[in-house]
């Protein structure tokens, strides 16, 4: 294996005679010197060319490839609205979804009626027992409710696919929305509830029976929220993991049968279950009871329109975007119809959508080249683990074997899902969109008790992004990522481990960070440190975790570096791992001099390009909140100050802003 590599890493190292450097000289800001912000010397040039467009809450280099994407996305859908494929085909179904959506006139006629005869089986409820038929039957359609079952392998025997029950509920972005006593939260609180009542007047409401029944639905669901783990401790596998069979499960809930649950999913009573937080669950039963019925009936109606608003007439469209969109996030003007319906297709028919995209724009020799890249950035990391003199010899043995066993997707699925038994009508959008998702919800749910399917992806193809898995022990990049600037068949190779090779760091890194650190190589939940060496992992990630809390990011605000430390340790190692991947692949020979710029100073320009990005203030504020990834400024900021061979690129000394005091500066391996 190791012969094989370093074959195919000599090929990488060559830079083909007239190939470009990959670097935009007109991006940079030089009035702003790399050692005093790196970032804006990297991005600032564009930035200002840039500003955020009205239609989105943050804009940069991930949002300029996702564009990309769906103007790609847009093309494929437009002809296949029109195609004469057969029923069935994927351009069909993918055709007919996309001409439903486009079909506003014939949304906007039918105003509530696609939810009618679900609020009507709100109103029939008349006692306990209704409203515990309406949560189990709702349950199937995945509309509403204050629990969630899915499927999802069991975290200490991954080759089990098992039933999960998770906590739901709310409406705001996480529980703390509802307990803040600062103003910012005050305020969202405050237009929450105005929200509800305008969504209850659509609904034919009188204004003070809608206003009521605004309050009640904050009060309902603070109560809930006041039972949830906090993002924070969700970040613990442990804390999440309960594993019971039905009847441990209706120990904790003694007022709720769950066998009904079950049987809709046409599961046996006994398939295992795993209660991600018991303490909701508790709380859930002691509402049953507690709650008055017309509460909850207040809740679910809500619930049903708040679920639906999207997809309804323009006023519960509108009302729906002014605040999720504007209040929450800063945005002031809705995405063109045309890319809500391309959303609406890649989400609901991913692989039909992602199958044609791939043929289009994923050619072979990319997904060569990125299958390399991997394996050379995989055999560094294999090289820092042997060499990593803080790891005992036990814990290095664990280490490299969950490595080599991770499984490396690229680009698409090697099977594509055939939605032919979809029903998809044109002029039926809603129920069109209740199919396919019912589709989804059944093929997922049908997984349980069956031998775990390495196919399946978390990501459709066209998707920007890429992630790590832990109970599969995966790292997968979808095509769509796949794209420049992260990816360019063109450029040097000092730019491309500097983006896209930065990304399969990262996520490699994912495999050791503050969660997946405590999954082994066959993805189960099991400690497989020494004592000493998980303190010592310990002190490294609390390394970061203090960093973090203490970047001041503007107007006083800070990350949560207990939330972030996961996300922060990719980005760290990530670079870390893909900066030794590259002068591997060299072979002890320097890198090309491109555009004025020797080939380390192009590798970390084109990290920073990565998070040339920039939030409007109330995203800020979301984003710190919620989001476990730090903000764009601060992962090129945060990662580069620990790293002595950027410092070194740029001749940046200690005292200069991009340089943590070396006794702070926080190193994982």
């Amino acid at each position: 294996m190791r012969t094989r590599i370093f074959l195919l890493t000599l090929c990488l190292a060559a830079t083909l005679p007239g190939q470009k450097s990959g670097i935009d000289k007109t991006d940079l800001d030089t009035n702003c010197k790399p050692c005093d912000d790196f970032w804006r010397y990297a991005n600032g040039s564009w930035i200002d060319r840039n500003p955020i467009p009205a239609r989105f809450a943050r804009w940069g280099t991930m949002a300029v490839v996702n564009e990309g994407n769906r103007e790609r996305l847009k093309v494929i859908l437009e002809t296949a609205e029109v195609s004469k494929a057969a029923a069935g085909a994927p351009e069909r179904q993918i055709g007919d979804l996309y001409g439903a959506c486009m079909d506003m006139a014939a949304i906007d006629a039918r105003g509530a009626k696609p939810i009618q005869a679900d609020l009507d089986k709100v109103a029939a409820i008349q006692d306990v027992a209704g409203l515990k038929a309406a949560l189990v039957g709702f349950q199937k359609k995945g509309l509403t409710g204050p629990f969630g079952l899915y499927a999802q392998p069991d975290l200490k025997n991954s080759k089990e696919m098992i039933a999960n029950v998770g906590a739901g509920g709310i409406s705001l972005p996480d529980r703390d929305y509802y307990f803040k006593e600062d103003a910012r939260s005050k305020q969202i609180r405050d237009a929450f509830v105005k929200h509800v009542e305008k969504m209850f007047e659509l609904l034919g409401e009188k204004p003070d029976a809608a206003a009521a029944g605004a309050k009640t639905v904050l009060s309902f669901e603070t109560a809930l929220a006041g039972a949830m783990m906090t993002n924070v401790q969700r970040r613990d596998p442990y804390a999440r993991y309960h594993k019971m069979d039905v009847a441990g499960l209706n120990g904790l809930t003694p007022e709720f049968d769950w066998k009904p649950v079950l049987k809709e999913f046409d599961l046996p009573e006994t398939t295992p279950l795993n209660a991600t937080e018991p303490e909701f669950l508790k709380k859930f039963n002691a509402q049953l009871t507690a709650a008055p019925l017309a509460e909850w009936k207040t809740w679910l109606k809500w619930r049903l329109v708040n679920g639906a608003a999207d997809y309804l007439s323009k006023p519960f469209r509108d009302e729906e975007f002014a605040f999720s969109g504007t209040v929450l996030t800063g945005v002031k003007e809705q995405l063109p119809r045309w890319q809500q319906c391309a959303n609406t297709v890649d989400r609901t028919l991913g692989d039909a959508l992602g199958q044609v995209f791939v043929a289009k724009h994923f050619p072979p020799a990319a997904k060569k080249r990125m299958t390399e890249l991997v394996e050379n950035l995989r055999s560094a990391l294999r090289e820092q683990l042997e060499t990593a003199d803080w790891l005992a010899p036990e814990t290095k043995k664990n280490a490299v074997a969950k490595l080599n066993a991770f499984v490396a997707k690229i680009g698409y699925p090697d099977r594509w899902r055939d939605y032919s038994k979809v029903k998809i009508e044109r002029g039926a959008f809603f129920e069109s969109l209740r199919a396919a998702s019912l589709n989804n919800r059944m093929y997922q749910m049908g997984k349980i008790g069956k031998p775990i399917d390495r196919n399946d992806w978390g990501m459709t193809p066209p998707t920007v992004n890429a992630y790590y898995n832990p109970t599969m022990n995966e790292i997968a990049f979808p095509a769509g990522l796949l794209q420049p600037p992260m990816f360019d068949m063109d450029a040097d190779d000092a730019v491309n481990y500097g983006a896209i090779g930065a990304v399969i760091g990262h996520e490699m890194g994912h495999g050791f960070d503050d969660q997946g650190s405590k999954f082994d190589a066959e993805g189960n939940l099991k400690n497989w440190w020494t004592p000493e060496d998980r303190k010592k992992f310990e002190a490294r990630a609390a390394c970061i975790i203090d960093e973090y809390n203490t970047l001041e990011v503007g107007d006083g605000l800070h990350h949560n570096g207990k939330l972030v430390v996961g996300e922060a340790l990719g980005d760290l190692g990530g670079l870390t791992l893909a900066y030794k991947a590259y002068h591997r692949a060299l072979q002890g020979k320097p890198g090309p001099v491109l555009d004025g710029f020797t080939a380390d100073q192009r590798f970390f320009l084109s990290f920073a390009r990565v998070w040339a990005s920039q939030d409007r203030p109330e995203s800020t504020r979301l984003r710190l909140n919620t989001d476990p990834h730090p903000l764009p400024k601060w992962r090129a900021i945060g990662t580069l100050q620990n790293m002595p061979e950027f410092q070194k690129a740029f001749g940046c000394k200690q005292g200069d802003p991009m340089v943590r005091p070396a006794e702070k500066q926080c190193k994982l391996w």
